[in-house]
């Protein structure tokens, strides 16, 4: 499922979250910060999406997701020659980070997540891409 916000930066987002509320608060938060969000409900969905040719800026992944886990997608979706996507990991647990990172993730936030951290890390995002396009 895609969402746009008004104002769209152009900002392509993949947002991984089986959970109703945090898939909730998180799809805000990006369309908050001007992002068109595509939902995926497992890693599979979302290797699927890389290999149909669908392009996204940043991809946000809970750990556990069912079918397939993020580090597993994360390194799937790395071996398509995805290297330029911004690969976020963000979960509750506290020993995620090295999964995530070992996987091939760029970063790993925690959750709660807040607007406080994602608008810095879209701000990363939205510049590295406007001096792309440049």
């Amino acid at each position: 499922m895609e969402l746009k916000a008004k104002g769209s930066t152009s900002i392509k987002a993949l947002l991984l979250e089986d959970i109703g509320v945090s898939r909730l608060v998180l799809s805000t938060i990006l369309l908050r910060l001007h992002c068109e969000v595509t939902l995926a409900m497992n890693g599979k969905e979302a290797v699927d999406l890389f290999l149909a040719g669908k392009k996204f800026d940043i991809v946000l992944f809970d750990k556990n997701m069912p079918i397939m886990t993020c580090p597993e997608a994360i390194v799937k979706i790395r071996a398509t020659g995805e290297t330029d996507v911004k690969m976020v990991g963000v979960s509750a647990d506290n020993h995620a980070m090295e999964p995530f990172m070992s996987a091939g993730a760029d970063l790993f936030v925690p959750k709660p997540m807040r607007m406080e951290a994602l608008g810095p890390i879209i701000q990363e995002v939205f510049n590295k891409k406007k001096n792309e396009m440049a």
